[in-house]
């Protein structure tokens, strides 16, 4: 019989915790939990907060959730605490009852079988003033209805356009991915393609004949590059800004092999992101992995197992279930996107994988099924999530709605409040701050103004 790795780990956890249960009384030292504490979500308006923890270590735990106090930056079981339901050594936290406007101090905690309780690093937060966020105000810049025409403003069309990407003129990318094209969109709002035929294929060349097939996701380097997730030929794609378009990674063979170039192997490449480093990083999204390319083309592994699941741990120890959009703070953390398991992960620089926000869990933070994400300078994260809003968690992890209703679709510009979108997917944020949206079921380009 074979055994899902989830099953696996909770076996671990039976082994464990009758070897625990064997040394009690006795000489032989079990080792205390490790632990690395979830980042803090805040309602801005009500006294809840969500966070959680991970266990790092194979050890039984009979008790476990999170301790925090307002008074002791370093809080224990005997301060404040939940109890939460382990999922496979991580879990989620829901803070009730908290005093708004007032600064706490929170970490998690796991107790092993023996009585010896360990802790995860502490995390400060501020609950909000119990005032609602300041909603956007939202425009369309460009694209009216289903179509390939290159025009100015609603005149021009767009056929399912997915992801975003902005240069430092404050031209905004776009895969179009229906139409398989990479289409600029110029501050005027005068719309032209870049690179593509408007025909299904797979051709590198001079970007007037090269082909796409449902591009994706879309990042541009400092010296104009525009790399390319080509989701439907499993490739990553170069186009030069002098306009020839080459494959970058992949070979247009389904798989999910590591190596340089073509020899590595996608399956449905969806995000793409480049740290500080100069590396790119995917979301593999059929193969359910992160994978990490050097910009002379090495393909690695960095997180996932293939296996379709919401399991956090370290590197191929943790599972993702069809991961799309990526990011990558200035700290080199990287941030995921999983619209099936309604949930933001984040994987260190050392690849622990965390929640950010949201889950499967039910004391987790309710998304509904974010699409894409984009995080400032100021470390404000700007998120799409598909049941129709466009959210914002601010530096302080703050949470307000800018624009758009939860499961309401419609076109209607102006106040965030009232305004409407239908599906939508890639999100960027120009020079100024402004943030854009790929409408991607009204073919739409939207802009919100904070």
């Amino acid at each position: 019989m074979k055994l899902k790795i989830t099953q696996i780990n909770l076996l671990l956890l039976l082994v464990v915790a009758t070897l625990g249960a064997c040394v009690k009384g006795s000489s032989v030292t079990v080792d205390a939990p490790q632990l690395v504490t979830n980042d803090v979500i805040i309602d801005p308006t009500a006294t809840i907060a969500w966070t959680g923890g991970l266990i790092t270590n194979n050890v039984a735990v009979s008790a476990y959730g999170v301790c925090y106090s307002t008074t002791n930056p370093e809080p224990t079981i005997a301060d404040s605490k939940t109890t939460d339901k382990v999922n496979v050594f991580s879990y989620s936290s829901k803070l009730k009852g908290l005093a708004l406007n007032t600064v706490y101090y929170v970490r998690a905690y796991a107790t092993n079988s023996v009585g010896n309780t360990g802790y995860g690093n502490v995390v400060q937060f501020k609950t909000g003033s119990g005032t609602p966020g300041i909603y956007g105000t939202v425009s369309t810049v460009a694209g009216s209805g289903a179509g390939y025409d290159n025009n100015t403003g609603t005149a021009a069309l767009f056929n399912r356009p997915t992801y975003l990407a902005t240069d430092a003129a404050g031209n905004i990318y776009v895969s179009d991915s229906y139409n398989s094209v990479i289409r600029k969109v110029t501050p005027e709002g005068v719309t032209t393609t870049v690179a593509g035929t408007g025909t299904f294929g797979y051709a590198d060349g001079p970007a007037a004949s090269a082909q796409f097939y449902v591009p994706s996701g879309l990042v541009i380097d400092a010296t104009g590059n525009i790399f390319v997730a080509d989701l439907g030929n499993n490739t990553i794609r170069k186009i030069t800004p002098g306009g020839v378009v080459s494959t970058f990674a992949g070979n247009g063979s389904s798989g999910s092999s590591d190596g340089t170039g073509n020899t590595a192997t996608f399956s449905g490449p969806t995000g793409i992101a480049i740290g500080a480093d100069g590396n790119f990083y995917v979301t593999d999204s059929n193969n359910n992995l992160i994978r990490k390319v050097t910009p002379a083309g090495v393909v690695t592994t960095v997180a996932g197992n293939r296996v379709g699941n919401y399991t956090n741990g370290t590197g191929t120890a943790a599972s993702f279930n069809k991961p799309t959009g990526i990011a990558v703070d200035a700290a080199g953390n990287m941030y995921v996107t999983e619209a099936t398991n309604n949930a933001i992960r984040k994987i260190t620089k050392d690849y622990i994988v965390t929640t950010f926000a949201g889950g499967v869990d039910t004391a987790a933070l309710k998304l509904g099924s974010p699409q894409d994400l984009r995080i400032d300078a100021n470390n404000n994260f700007y998120i799409t999530d598909g049941d129709g809003r466009i959210l914002k968690i601010s530096k302080d992890r703050i949470i307000t709605t800018l624009a758009g209703k939860t499961a309401t679709t419609g076109t209607t510009d102006g106040d965030g409040s009232t305004a409407l979108f239908n599906g939508p997917k890639g999100i960027v944020l120009d020079p100024q701050g402004n943030i854009f949206v790929a409408d991607y079921n009204n073919n739409r380009i939207r802009k919100v103004i904070q």
